[in-house]
Protein backbone atom coordinates (compact mmCIF):
# COMPACT_ATOMS: atom_id res chain seq x y z
CA UNK A 1 0.00 0.00 0.00
CA UNK A 2 1.30 3.83 -0.43
CA UNK A 3 1.91 5.71 2.19
CA UNK A 4 -0.73 8.52 2.58
CA UNK A 5 1.11 12.25 3.03
CA UNK A 6 -1.94 15.18 3.08
CA UNK A 7 -0.20 18.96 3.36
CA UNK A 8 -2.62 21.43 4.18
CA UNK A 9 -2.22 24.80 2.75
CA UNK A 10 -0.22 25.77 -0.54
CA UNK A 11 1.66 28.79 0.33
CA UNK A 12 5.15 29.08 0.30
CA UNK A 13 5.59 26.93 3.01
CA UNK A 14 3.22 23.75 2.32
CA UNK A 15 3.87 24.19 -1.76
CA UNK A 16 7.84 23.50 -1.17
CA UNK A 17 7.13 20.44 1.40
CA UNK A 18 4.73 19.19 -1.37
CA UNK A 19 7.33 19.60 -4.18
CA UNK A 20 10.02 18.21 -2.26
CA UNK A 21 8.81 15.19 -1.05
CA UNK A 22 7.60 14.58 -5.21
CA UNK A 23 10.94 14.88 -5.38
CA UNK A 24 12.71 12.61 -2.71
CA UNK A 25 9.98 9.62 -2.86
CA UNK A 26 8.70 7.21 -5.48
CA UNK A 27 5.27 7.84 -6.61
CA UNK A 28 4.87 3.61 -6.10
CA UNK A 29 5.73 3.84 -2.38
CA UNK A 30 3.73 7.64 -1.72
CA UNK A 31 0.39 9.17 -2.29
CA UNK A 32 0.98 13.15 -1.61
CA UNK A 33 -2.16 15.10 -1.89
CA UNK A 34 -1.98 19.11 -1.59
CA UNK A 35 -4.95 20.49 -0.20
CA UNK A 36 -5.69 24.56 -0.48
CA UNK A 37 -8.65 27.12 -0.56
CA UNK A 38 -7.86 28.64 -4.19
CA UNK A 39 -6.28 26.73 -7.67
CA UNK A 40 -3.51 29.45 -7.80
CA UNK A 41 -0.34 30.43 -5.72
CA UNK A 42 -0.60 33.19 -3.93
CA UNK A 43 2.85 35.56 -3.81
CA UNK A 44 1.92 36.91 -0.23
CA UNK A 45 5.40 38.75 -0.40
CA UNK A 46 3.63 41.10 -2.86
CA UNK A 47 0.14 41.91 -1.66
CA UNK A 48 0.84 45.49 -1.08
CA UNK A 49 1.94 45.56 -4.46
CA UNK A 50 -1.58 43.94 -5.40
CA UNK A 51 -3.21 46.31 -2.92
CA UNK A 52 -1.83 49.25 -5.27
CA UNK A 53 -2.94 48.17 -8.35
CA UNK A 54 -0.79 46.26 -9.81
CA UNK A 55 -1.62 43.19 -11.80
CA UNK A 56 0.70 39.95 -10.53
CA UNK A 57 1.74 36.89 -12.52
CA UNK A 58 -0.74 34.23 -12.34
CA UNK A 59 0.49 30.76 -10.70
CA UNK A 60 -1.80 28.01 -11.38
CA UNK A 61 -1.02 25.41 -9.09
CA UNK A 62 -2.09 22.70 -11.27
CA UNK A 63 0.48 23.72 -13.42
CA UNK A 64 3.44 24.45 -10.87
CA UNK A 65 2.72 20.68 -9.63
CA UNK A 66 1.90 18.93 -13.22
CA UNK A 67 3.94 15.82 -13.75
CA UNK A 68 5.12 15.74 -10.43
CA UNK A 69 2.91 13.04 -8.77
CA UNK A 70 1.06 16.04 -6.18
CA UNK A 71 -2.50 15.70 -6.55
CA UNK A 72 -4.19 18.52 -5.67
CA UNK A 73 -7.44 19.27 -3.94
CA UNK A 74 -8.86 22.55 -3.71
CA UNK A 75 -10.86 22.37 -0.80
CA UNK A 76 -11.21 24.21 2.06
CA UNK A 77 -9.54 22.46 5.32
CA UNK A 78 -12.65 22.15 8.09
CA UNK A 79 -11.52 19.91 10.41
CA UNK A 80 -8.54 17.87 11.73
CA UNK A 81 -8.92 14.20 13.81
CA UNK A 82 -5.21 13.49 14.93
CA UNK A 83 -6.59 10.26 16.82
CA UNK A 84 -8.27 8.74 13.82
CA UNK A 85 -5.91 10.78 11.10
CA UNK A 86 -8.34 12.30 9.44
CA UNK A 87 -8.86 15.38 7.76
CA UNK A 88 -12.51 16.96 6.79
CA UNK A 89 -12.52 19.36 3.67
CA UNK A 90 -15.74 21.07 2.16
CA UNK A 91 -15.79 22.23 -1.53
CA UNK A 92 -18.49 23.24 -4.06
CA UNK A 93 -19.34 19.32 -4.13
CA UNK A 94 -20.02 19.14 -0.64
CA UNK A 95 -17.82 17.86 2.45
CA UNK A 96 -15.48 14.97 2.44
CA UNK A 97 -12.64 13.15 4.88
CA UNK A 98 -8.97 12.11 3.73
CA UNK A 99 -7.48 9.24 5.65
CA UNK A 100 -3.54 10.36 6.08
CA UNK A 101 -0.38 8.22 7.23
CA UNK A 102 1.87 11.54 7.45
CA UNK A 103 0.53 15.05 7.90
CA UNK A 104 2.12 17.90 7.05
CA UNK A 105 0.67 21.11 8.64
CA UNK A 106 0.70 24.43 6.78
CA UNK A 107 -2.04 26.47 7.15
CA UNK A 108 -0.56 29.67 7.64
CA UNK A 109 -1.62 32.22 9.31
CA UNK A 110 -4.42 35.43 8.77
CA UNK A 111 -4.46 39.47 9.68
CA UNK A 112 -4.25 39.82 13.55
CA UNK A 113 -6.87 42.50 14.63
CA UNK A 114 -5.70 42.45 17.64
CA UNK A 115 -9.11 43.06 19.73
CA UNK A 116 -8.76 46.37 19.03
CA UNK A 117 -12.65 47.98 18.80
CA UNK A 118 -13.76 48.96 14.88
CA UNK A 119 -10.57 46.94 13.79
CA UNK A 120 -12.64 44.20 12.38
CA UNK A 121 -15.45 46.50 11.35
CA UNK A 122 -13.13 48.88 10.14
CA UNK A 123 -9.68 48.43 8.59
CA UNK A 124 -8.40 46.96 5.65
CA UNK A 125 -6.09 43.95 5.68
CA UNK A 126 -3.17 42.51 3.05
CA UNK A 127 -2.41 39.32 4.85
CA UNK A 128 -4.43 37.77 2.10
CA UNK A 129 -5.40 38.04 -1.32
CA UNK A 130 -8.93 38.82 -0.90
CA UNK A 131 -7.79 41.44 1.81
CA UNK A 132 -5.74 42.99 -0.89
CA UNK A 133 -8.11 43.17 -3.21
CA UNK A 134 -10.60 44.75 -1.29
CA UNK A 135 -7.95 47.36 0.29
CA UNK A 136 -7.12 47.95 -4.09
CA UNK A 137 -10.87 48.52 -4.73
CA UNK A 138 -11.21 50.95 -1.63
CA UNK A 139 -8.18 52.96 -2.26
CA UNK A 140 -9.26 53.38 -6.25
CA UNK A 141 -12.17 55.36 -5.28
CA UNK A 142 -10.49 57.63 -2.58
CA UNK A 143 -10.03 61.54 -3.78
CA UNK A 144 -6.73 63.52 -3.89
CA UNK A 145 -6.13 64.67 -0.36
CA UNK A 146 -8.11 62.10 1.59
CA UNK A 147 -6.06 60.22 3.98
CA UNK A 148 -4.69 56.61 4.53
CA UNK A 149 -3.53 55.50 7.88
CA UNK A 150 -1.13 52.36 8.21
CA UNK A 151 -1.17 50.93 11.89
CA UNK A 152 2.17 48.88 12.32
CA UNK A 153 5.86 49.58 12.03
CA UNK A 154 7.05 46.14 11.33
CA UNK A 155 8.03 45.25 7.50
CA UNK A 156 4.50 44.73 6.56
CA UNK A 157 3.36 48.12 7.61
CA UNK A 158 6.70 49.59 6.01
CA UNK A 159 6.12 48.26 2.60
CA UNK A 160 2.64 48.84 2.98
CA UNK A 161 2.99 52.64 3.44
CA UNK A 162 5.36 53.10 1.03
CA UNK A 163 3.74 51.45 -1.74
CA UNK A 164 0.78 53.12 -1.30
CA UNK A 165 2.63 56.90 -0.89
CA UNK A 166 4.79 55.72 -4.09
CA UNK A 167 1.35 54.95 -6.11
CA UNK A 168 -0.77 57.99 -4.69
CA UNK A 169 1.16 60.48 -4.22
CA UNK A 170 -2.08 62.70 -3.88
CA UNK A 171 -2.78 60.87 -0.91
CA UNK A 172 -2.25 61.95 2.92
CA UNK A 173 -0.42 58.90 3.63
CA UNK A 174 0.69 58.44 7.48
CA UNK A 175 2.31 55.32 9.83
CA UNK A 176 1.26 54.95 13.35
CA UNK A 177 4.20 52.43 15.08
CA UNK A 178 4.44 51.33 18.66
CA UNK A 179 7.96 51.78 18.59
CA UNK A 180 10.26 54.19 16.94
CA UNK A 181 10.47 54.03 13.39
CA UNK A 182 12.96 50.93 11.99
CA UNK A 183 14.02 50.90 15.61
CA UNK A 184 15.08 47.34 14.77
CA UNK A 185 17.64 48.28 12.23
CA UNK A 186 21.04 49.47 12.38
CA UNK A 187 22.00 52.99 12.44
CA UNK A 188 22.60 53.20 8.53
CA UNK A 189 18.88 51.16 8.06
CA UNK A 190 17.17 53.66 10.01
CA UNK A 191 18.89 56.64 8.42
CA UNK A 192 18.22 55.38 4.90
CA UNK A 193 14.41 54.62 6.04
CA UNK A 194 13.77 57.88 7.55
CA UNK A 195 15.36 59.71 4.30
CA UNK A 196 12.74 57.58 2.18
CA UNK A 197 9.58 57.79 4.43
CA UNK A 198 10.24 61.50 4.02
CA UNK A 199 10.80 61.84 0.32
CA UNK A 200 7.58 60.10 -0.10
CA UNK A 201 5.76 62.37 2.64
CA UNK A 202 4.61 59.84 4.95
CA UNK A 203 3.81 61.61 8.64
CA UNK A 204 4.96 59.02 10.98
CA UNK A 205 3.76 58.41 14.56
CA UNK A 206 6.27 56.91 16.73
CA UNK A 207 5.53 55.16 19.68
CA UNK A 208 2.04 55.54 19.19
CA UNK A 209 -0.50 52.74 20.21
CA UNK A 210 -4.05 53.10 18.17
CA UNK A 211 -6.63 51.79 20.29
CA UNK A 212 -9.60 52.27 18.70
CA UNK A 213 -10.77 52.29 14.64
CA UNK A 214 -13.27 54.29 13.30
CA UNK A 215 -15.01 54.55 9.56
CA UNK A 216 -13.11 58.29 9.46
CA UNK A 217 -10.14 57.84 12.33
CA UNK A 218 -8.33 56.12 14.35
CA UNK A 219 -7.65 56.95 18.05
CA UNK A 220 -4.33 56.67 20.28
CA UNK A 221 -4.15 55.94 23.46
CA UNK A 222 -3.36 59.82 24.59
CA UNK A 223 -6.99 60.14 22.91
CA UNK A 224 -5.87 61.91 19.59
CA UNK A 225 -7.90 61.85 16.77
CA UNK A 226 -6.32 60.98 13.19
CA UNK A 227 -7.98 60.82 10.28
CA UNK A 228 -8.31 58.37 8.50
CA UNK A 229 -10.65 57.26 5.18
CA UNK A 230 -8.72 54.07 4.96
CA UNK A 231 -6.98 52.30 8.09
CA UNK A 232 -4.93 49.06 7.09
CA UNK A 233 -4.17 47.20 10.13
CA UNK A 234 -0.56 45.39 10.14
CA UNK A 235 0.67 45.06 13.58
CA UNK A 236 0.44 41.18 13.25
CA UNK A 237 -0.40 37.94 12.24
CA UNK A 238 -2.85 34.96 13.91
CA UNK A 239 -2.43 31.04 13.02
CA UNK A 240 -5.06 29.93 11.64
CA UNK A 241 -7.18 28.09 14.62
CA UNK A 242 -7.65 24.80 13.17
CA UNK A 243 -4.48 23.02 15.06
CA UNK A 244 -5.56 24.48 18.57
CA UNK A 245 -9.37 22.75 18.47
CA UNK A 246 -7.28 19.49 18.23
CA UNK A 247 -5.12 17.27 20.14
CA UNK A 248 -2.10 18.41 19.00
CA UNK A 249 0.69 20.61 21.83
CA UNK A 250 0.07 23.83 20.67
CA UNK A 251 1.43 26.86 22.53
CA UNK A 252 -1.02 30.19 23.62
CA UNK A 253 -1.27 31.49 19.97
CA UNK A 254 -1.85 28.09 18.42
CA UNK A 255 1.30 27.54 16.89
CA UNK A 256 2.06 23.37 16.80
CA UNK A 257 5.05 22.87 19.04
CA UNK A 258 7.34 21.01 16.85
CA UNK A 259 11.36 19.33 17.20
CA UNK A 260 13.68 20.29 15.16
CA UNK A 261 12.64 17.95 12.31
CA UNK A 262 9.24 20.36 12.60
CA UNK A 263 7.56 16.92 14.06
CA UNK A 264 4.63 17.84 16.10
CA UNK A 265 6.16 16.47 19.93
CA UNK A 266 3.13 15.17 20.68
CA UNK A 267 1.76 13.20 17.41
CA UNK A 268 4.68 11.88 15.35
CA UNK A 269 2.95 11.32 12.18
CA UNK A 270 2.13 15.29 11.83
CA UNK A 271 4.37 17.72 10.79
CA UNK A 272 3.93 21.80 11.46
CA UNK A 273 5.69 24.11 8.93
CA UNK A 274 5.65 27.95 8.54
CA UNK A 275 3.98 30.70 10.50
CA UNK A 276 1.82 27.41 11.92
CA UNK A 277 5.14 25.60 13.74
CA UNK A 278 6.54 26.98 16.95
CA UNK A 279 9.96 26.36 15.88
CA UNK A 280 13.21 27.45 17.42
CA UNK A 281 16.24 28.99 15.76
CA UNK A 282 20.04 29.92 16.74
CA UNK A 283 19.74 30.75 20.43
CA UNK A 284 16.70 28.75 20.93
CA UNK A 285 14.88 31.15 19.66
CA UNK A 286 11.22 31.28 17.94
CA UNK A 287 11.53 31.77 14.35
CA UNK A 288 9.25 34.55 13.49
CA UNK A 289 6.70 34.24 11.20
CA UNK A 290 8.30 35.22 7.37
CA UNK A 291 8.87 33.92 4.50
CA UNK A 292 12.48 33.74 5.16
CA UNK A 293 11.64 30.59 8.07
CA UNK A 294 8.67 29.26 6.07
CA UNK A 295 11.43 27.74 3.02
CA UNK A 296 13.65 25.86 5.28
CA UNK A 297 11.43 24.84 8.01
CA UNK A 298 9.40 23.31 4.91
CA UNK A 299 12.84 21.89 3.54
CA UNK A 300 13.78 20.40 6.80
CA UNK A 301 10.13 18.70 7.70
CA UNK A 302 9.83 17.00 3.85
CA UNK A 303 13.86 16.15 4.48
CA UNK A 304 12.67 14.28 7.64
CA UNK A 305 9.97 12.30 6.67
CA UNK A 306 11.76 11.25 3.41
CA UNK A 307 14.16 10.03 5.74
CA UNK A 308 12.62 8.56 8.27
CA UNK A 309 10.30 6.08 5.51
CA UNK A 310 13.25 5.04 3.80
CA UNK A 311 15.92 4.77 6.58
CA UNK A 312 17.97 7.43 5.57
CA UNK A 313 19.95 10.16 7.96
CA UNK A 314 17.97 12.50 9.56
CA UNK A 315 18.44 16.29 8.19
CA UNK A 316 20.42 18.46 10.73
CA UNK A 317 20.77 21.89 9.05
CA UNK A 318 19.78 24.74 11.34
CA UNK A 319 17.87 26.97 10.72
CA UNK A 320 19.43 31.07 10.36
CA UNK A 321 18.61 34.14 9.15
CA UNK A 322 20.84 36.44 7.14
CA UNK A 323 19.05 39.44 6.50
CA UNK A 324 15.69 41.27 6.18
CA UNK A 325 14.43 42.53 2.71
CA UNK A 326 12.42 45.25 2.80
CA UNK A 327 10.61 46.95 -0.51
CA UNK A 328 10.70 50.56 -0.04
CA UNK A 329 7.88 51.19 -3.10
CA UNK A 330 9.31 49.81 -6.22
CA UNK A 331 12.11 52.09 -6.92
CA UNK A 332 13.86 52.07 -2.89
CA UNK A 333 14.30 49.40 -0.68
CA UNK A 334 16.95 48.24 2.38
CA UNK A 335 18.50 44.85 3.05
CA UNK A 336 19.10 44.96 6.45
CA UNK A 337 21.94 42.00 7.52
CA UNK A 338 21.15 40.25 10.82
CA UNK A 339 22.91 37.69 12.69
CA UNK A 340 21.79 34.34 12.40
CA UNK A 341 19.11 34.97 15.28
CA UNK A 342 17.82 38.05 13.10
CA UNK A 343 19.86 40.42 14.98
CA UNK A 344 20.53 43.79 12.83
CA UNK A 345 24.48 44.35 12.47
CA UNK A 346 26.41 47.57 10.91
CA UNK A 347 25.92 46.73 7.25
CA UNK A 348 22.94 47.17 5.01
CA UNK A 349 22.54 47.32 0.94
CA UNK A 350 20.09 50.47 0.34
CA UNK A 351 18.54 52.51 -2.52
CA UNK A 352 17.79 50.70 -6.13
CA UNK A 353 20.18 48.08 -5.95
CA UNK A 354 18.44 46.85 -2.64
CA UNK A 355 15.27 47.22 -4.43
CA UNK A 356 16.57 44.55 -6.85
CA UNK A 357 17.72 42.62 -4.73
CA UNK A 358 13.87 42.20 -2.88
CA UNK A 359 13.12 41.73 -6.58
CA UNK A 360 14.97 38.88 -6.88
CA UNK A 361 14.16 37.12 -3.46
CA UNK A 362 10.41 37.57 -4.48
CA UNK A 363 11.00 35.92 -7.20
CA UNK A 364 13.38 33.91 -6.10
CA UNK A 365 10.87 32.43 -3.33
CA UNK A 366 8.22 31.82 -5.90
CA UNK A 367 10.73 29.82 -8.05
CA UNK A 368 11.62 27.65 -5.20
CA UNK A 369 7.96 26.82 -4.53
CA UNK A 370 8.33 24.80 -8.46
CA UNK A 371 11.69 23.35 -7.97
CA UNK A 372 11.65 22.79 -4.16
CA UNK A 373 14.87 20.69 -4.55
CA UNK A 374 17.25 23.70 -4.90
CA UNK A 375 19.97 21.65 -6.49
CA UNK A 376 20.25 18.71 -4.17
CA UNK A 377 19.76 15.21 -5.74
CA UNK A 378 16.41 14.19 -7.10
CA UNK A 379 16.77 10.27 -7.18
CA UNK A 380 13.95 9.23 -5.34
CA UNK A 381 14.35 6.63 -2.40
CA UNK A 382 12.19 3.44 -2.17
CA UNK A 383 9.91 3.86 0.84
CA UNK A 384 10.85 1.23 3.51
CA UNK A 385 9.10 -2.08 3.95
CA UNK A 386 8.69 -4.63 6.90
CA UNK A 387 8.38 -7.96 5.28
CA UNK A 388 6.67 -9.75 8.20
CA UNK A 389 7.30 -13.26 6.55
CA UNK A 390 10.77 -12.76 6.82
CA UNK A 391 11.22 -12.78 10.15
CA UNK A 392 12.82 -9.41 11.77
CA UNK A 393 12.50 -6.51 9.56
CA UNK A 394 14.44 -5.65 6.51
CA UNK A 395 15.14 -2.45 4.73
CA UNK A 396 14.66 -2.47 1.48
CA UNK A 397 16.05 0.90 -0.10
CA UNK A 398 16.78 1.89 -4.01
Amino acid sequence: MQHRIVVLGAGYSGAIAAGRLAKRLRREDVAITLVNAEPDFVERVRMHQLATGQELKPRPLSEMFAGTGVRLRVATVTGVDVDRRTVGVSDASGTDELAYDTLVYALGSGWNAGGVPGTAEHAYEIASRPGALRLRERLARLDAGQAVVVVGGGLTGLEAATEIAEARPDLDVALAARGGLGDWLSPRGREHLRKVVGKLGITVYEHTAVTAVEADRVTTADGTAIPAAVTVWTTGFAVHPIAGATALQVNGTGQIVVDGTMRSVSHPDVYAVGDAALATGPGNKPLRMSCASGGPTAWQAADAIAARLTGAKLPNVPIRYFNQCISLGRKEGLIQYVTADDRAVRAALTGRLAAGYKELVCKGAAWSVAHPTLGLPTRRRRVVRERAAAGPAVKTLA
